[in-house]
C-alpha cells in the first residue's frame, strides 16, 4: 500500500485497480505461477501492521526519552546511552529476570534415593525405586533395611508395547530459530540473517512463517527430485523415492507462508559453513517430514522386594524411520535381559543416594523463544529482533550454552517497573494489543479505535510511571555508584580551573564535582590529555582520542566545543559522520578540533588541513600523533593517506601550493633514511604537485588522487571539492534517528 500511494495509484481507483504477486520462493515456477494468479491487496492486513508500528514507536519513544534523560549523567558505573523500553522488548527482558530470581531466591533440599543393583544374564541393571524421592533420611533408611533384609527381587509384571516417534511437522520461523540456537549455537539475529541470504539465493522458501502445515497443492515430488543428486542425502531420497515418500503430519496453518522448505541442492563449499549448517537442518528436517516414523518396543519390568516397587525399561528400534536422517531425535535404545514373570533374582547391592535438588538455569535462547511464542511476544519476524535488542542494551548477556544472563541495569529496570506499575513488563497487555491487532487483519476490528484505545492506555500509565520514577531511581541508586564517587581525575574544566573526572564506562563522560557539568566524549576509543594545552576559546584543556586498531584515528578536541557547538554555519562532528565513518560519537556530538575554523589556533582545521579528500567533500587533517607513522585522514569518511615513514617530524606550514592552494608541508626525514639526493633532511613541498612527496604517499579507504588546480577554495570552503559521483544536495540521515540518544 505504500507502493500504491506513492505511485499515485490510489487517486484513480474507478479506472485502475491494482494487484500483487505471492509468492513464497524466488525460483521460477513459483514466481510465474504467482503472476499467474495475481490478487488484490488485502487492505485489512496492512493496516494490522500499521497499528503494531504506530503503537510500538509511540509508546517506545515515549518511555524511552523519559528513562534515558532522567538516569543519563546520574550514575558513573551505569551504561546509559539508551535505556530503553518496548512493549514487546521488555516483557522479553521479564521472563530473563523472572528465571534469575527464582534462581537467586532458590534453597536447596536434601533428598534420598533407593539404588537397588542386580546382575541377570551377564547384565548389570540400576533399577528405578517408584517413590522416586524422599526428603526425609531416617525413612530413607527405613525402606533400605526393608529392602536389604528380603533381598530377593520377585518379578512381578512384564509388559511389552509398540510405540511410535511422529515424523515432524513442517518447519516455521519459530522453531527454526529455538534449532539455530540450541543445536547449531547460532543465535536468533544471525539465524534470520543467513535464512534470509539462503531465500534471496533460491536455496530455501520465504523463512518468515507461522505455518507448519503444507498447503494440498505443494509438489513433494518435485521438492524431493531436487535433493535427489546430493552428495550428502541424495542416496536415502532416491530410496525414499522408490519405496514411496509419506505425507507430512497435519499442522497448523496460519495463512501466511509454506512451512520453510530446500528449494534447490547446494553444497558446503557453495554456501560457507553458518550458510551451510542452517540449509543442512532445512533439508534434514523436510525429509523427515515426508519419511516414515520411528518405531520401537519398549519393554517395562516391576519388580517387588521388601514391600517396595522398582522397575526398568527397555527400548529396541524396529524402524528407524525418519531418524536415520534427523540422527539427533534418534530414540536411544537400552537392551535388557530377558526376564520371567515371578521369577526370583537377588539384589547385589543397595545405596542410598543423597542428592540436592537444584535451581532451574538460566533461560536459553531457545526456551526465551518458547515463552515469547506462548505469550504472544513479537511475531514470527520481530522475535529475533527483540531478543538481540536486550542483549546490544547490555540487559542480559548471551552466556555459555547461548543462556541468557540478565544484568544490574536489565534486573533494576524490571524491579522498578514491577514497583510502579508491573503491567509494564508483564506479556498480558501485549497479548491483548496482538488480539486486536488480529481482529483488524480479518476486518473485525476499526484501525484507528484501536490505536486510539491502546495509546490512551498507555498515556495514563506514562504519567502515573512518571510520578512514581523515584521508586525507580531509589533501585538505581541501591546498585549503581553516583557520578561525583566515580571516574579518575584527566583535565582542568575551563569554567572553575578544577580537575574533571574522566568516567571511562558507556557512554564514556567528563564530570566537573564543582560545575556539576558533564561533557560526553567520543565513544569506544582512549581518551588523553593532550600536552596540558588549551582551547582559546574557552580555556578547557585539550584532549586527545584515538579510536582502536593499527588504523584507527587520532583527533583532538576540547570537551566544551564537542558538547556546544560554538561556532555556527559549519557540519557538527554527528553530522559529518552520516557520510559513512564508523566512529561511535556518543551523546551531543559537536565539533572536534578537526572541524574548527578558528585562524589562530594550531589544532584547528586552519591550520591541521591539508587538502581536499578524493573520496568525499571533506578534508584531509594531519593525525597530530600518528609519528612515526604519520598519516592524513579525512575529517568527514574513512578515507587515510600514508605519509612518508619513518619521518622525524612532519608539521603544516601557513604556506599554501600557488598551483592547487593546499597547505604545504614541511617534512623533516630521518638521517638514515633520507630520500634527498645531498643527505639533507628538511624538505618542503605539496603532496598533490611536488614529485617527491606524491610518491612517497599512499592512499588506503578512498580512491587515488592527484593534482586538481582551482578545487580548493579558502577559509571555511578549503577542501571541499566533491569526487566524481557524489551529489551535491543535502547529506540526509537515511534512517529515522533521535539524537537526543
Amino acid at each position: 500500500f505504500a507502493v500504491i500511494e506513492c505511485a499515485g495509484f490510489h487517486e484513480n481507483e474507478a479506472r485502475r485497480r491494482v494487484y500483487r504477486a505471492r509468492f513464497s520462493s524466488v525460483t521460477e515456477t513459483d514466481i510465474l505461477k504467482a503472476m499467474d494468479n495475481l490478487c488484490e491487496p488485502n487492505r485489512n492486513e496492512a493496516l494490522s501492521v500499521d497499528a503494531r508500528q504506530e503503537i510500538d514507536l509511540k509508546v517506545g519513544v515515549a518511555f524511552t526519552r523519559y528513562q534515558t534523560s532522567y538516569f543519563q549523567g546520574k550514575y558513573g558505573n551505569l551504561d546509559s546511552r539508551v535505556i530503553s523500553y518496548g512493549p514487546c522488548q521488555t516483557p522479553t527482558l521479564g521472563f530473563c529476570v523472572q528465571r534469575h530470581l527464582q534462581i537467586t531466591t532458590f534453597k536447596p533440599e536434601k533428598f534420598w534415593v533407593l539404588h537397588p543393583y542386580i546382575i541377570h544374564n551377564g547384565y548389570e541393571l540400576l533399577l528405578e525405586w517408584e517413590r522416586d524421592k524422599l526428603f526425609d533420611q531416617d525413612v530413607a533408611k527405613m525402606f533400605q533395611k526393608l529392602v536389604l533384609e528380603d533381598g530377593m527381587l520377585e518379578v512381578i509384571e512384564i509388559s511389552e508395547k509398540q510405540e511410535t516417534k511422529g515424523r515432524p511437522s513442517g518447519l516455521n520461523t519459530v522453531n527454526l530459530l529455538k534449532v539455530a540456537s540450541s543445536a547449531l549455537g547460532i543465535g536468533p539475529q544471525m539465524a534470520m540473517q543467513l535464512a534470509e541470504r539462503l531465500y534471496t539465493q533460491g536455496f530455501i522458501s520465504y523463512p518468515r512463517t507461522e505455518s507448519t502445515a503444507y498447503p494440498s497443492s505443494f509438489n513433494f515430488h518435485g521438492t524431493l527430485s531436487a535433493q535427489a543428486n546430493n552428495p550428502v542425502w541424495g542416496s536415502y531420497i532416491q530410496t525414499l523415492l522408490a519405496e514411496g515418500y509419506h505425507r507430512p503430519r497435519s499442522g497448523t496453518d496460519a495463512g501466511d507462508h509454506p512451512p520453510i522448505t530446500p528449494m534447490k541442492s547446494a553444497t558446503e563449499s557453495m554456501l560457507g559453513n553458518d550458510c551451510w549448517r542452517l540449509y543442512q537442518y532445512v533439508c534434514q528436517h523436510f525429509i523427515g517430514t515426508v519419511s516414515p516414523d520411528c518405531k520401537y518396543i519398549r519393554t517395562r519390568v516391576e519388580f517387588s522386594v521388601g514391600g517396595e516397587f522398582f522397575h526398568c525399561i527397555g527400548q529396541n528400534v524396529t524402524v528407524k524411520g525418519f531418524t536415520s536422517v534427523m540422527p539427533w531425535s534418534a530414540v536411544n535404545e537400552k537392551n535388557l535381559p530377558q526376564f520371567t514373570k515371578g521369577e526370583k533374582i537377588e539384589v547385589s547391592k543397595v545405596e542410598l543416594y543423597e542428592g540436592n535438588t537444584v535451581p532451574p538455569d538460566y533461560l536459553s535462547e531457545s526456551e526465551l523463544i518458547s515463552l515469547m511464542e506462548k505469550n504472544g511476544i513479537g511475531t514470527d519476524a520481530s522475535i529475533s529482533v527483540h531478543i538481540n535488542n536486550i542483549c546490544e542494551r547490555n540487559y542480559v548477556q548471551v552466556k555459555d550454552n547461548r543462556k541468557l544472563v540478565p544484568t544490574a541495569l536489565g534486573i533494576t529496570l524490571i524491579r522498578g517497573y514491577q514497583c510502579i506499575d508491573p503491567d509494564l513488563c508483564l506479556p498480558d497487555i501485549r497479548s491483548f494489543i496482538e488480539q486486536q491487532i488480529r481482529l483488524i487483519a480479518k476486518g473485525q476490528a476499526d484501525h484507528s479505535c484501536v490505536v486510539h484505545h491502546v495509546l490512551e492506555q498507555f498515556k495514563q500509565k506514562y504519567n502515573y510511571f512518571v510520578k512514581q520514577i523515584e521508586n525507580m531511581d531509589a533501585l538505581f541508586e541501591a546498585q549503581f555508584s553516583p557520578l561525583a564517587d566515580t571516574g579518575c581525575t584527566l583535565s582542568k574544566c575551563g569554567k572553575c580551573l578544577r580537575y574533571m573526572k574522566y568516567i571511562s564506562t558507556q557512554p564514556s563522560r567528563l564530570y566537573c564535582r564543582t560545575c556539576e557539568e558533564v561533557y560526553y566524549l567520543p565513544q569506544k576509543g582512549t581518551i588523553k590529555l593532550y600536552k596540558e594545552l588549551s582551547c582559546p576559546l574557552d580555556n578547557f584543556e585539550l584532549l586527545i582520542f584515538s579510536m582502536h586498531g593499527p588504523e584507527g584515528k587520532s583527533f583532538s578536541l576540547c570537551p566544551y566545543c564537542y558538547n556546544n557547538h560554538p561556532i555556527e554555519g559549519i557540519d557538527t562532528f554527528g553530522s559529518a559522520s552520516k557520510t559513512g565513518s564508523s566512529l561511535k560519537l556518543g551523546k551531543g556530538a559537536g565539533m572536534p578540533c578537526f572541524l574548527c575554523l578558528h585562524p589562530t589556533c594550531r589544532h584547528s582545521l586552519i591550520a591541521q588541513g591539508v587538502c581536499a579528500c578524493p573520496e568525499c567533500s571533506g578534508t584531509l587533517v594531519l593525525d597530530p600523533v600518528s609519528a612515526p607513522k604519520w598519516r592524513l585522514y579525512c575529517n568527514k569518511c574513512e578515507c587515510l593517506v600514508l605519509l612518508p615513514q619513518g619521518a622525524h617530524r612532519i608539521a603544516t606550514t601557513r604556506e599554501r601550493c600557488p598551483e592547487c592552494d593546499s597547505t604545504i608541508i614541511q617534512v623533516d626525514f630521518n638521517k638514515k633514511s633520507t630520500p634527498l639526493e645531498d643527505g639533507s633532511t628538511l624538505h618542503i613541498g605539496c603532496i598533490l604537485c611536488d614529485e617527491l612527496l606524491h610518491s612517497l604517499v599512499e592512499v588506503k579507504h578512498g580512491k587515488s588522487f592527484s593534482n586538481r588546480r582551482g578545487t580548493r577554495g579558502r577559509g571555511m570552503g578549503r577542501g571541499r571539492y566533491r569526487a566524481k559521483g557524489h551529489g551535491t544536495g543535502k547529506t540526509v540521515d537515511p534512517k529515522m534517528s533521535f539524537r537526543d540518544f
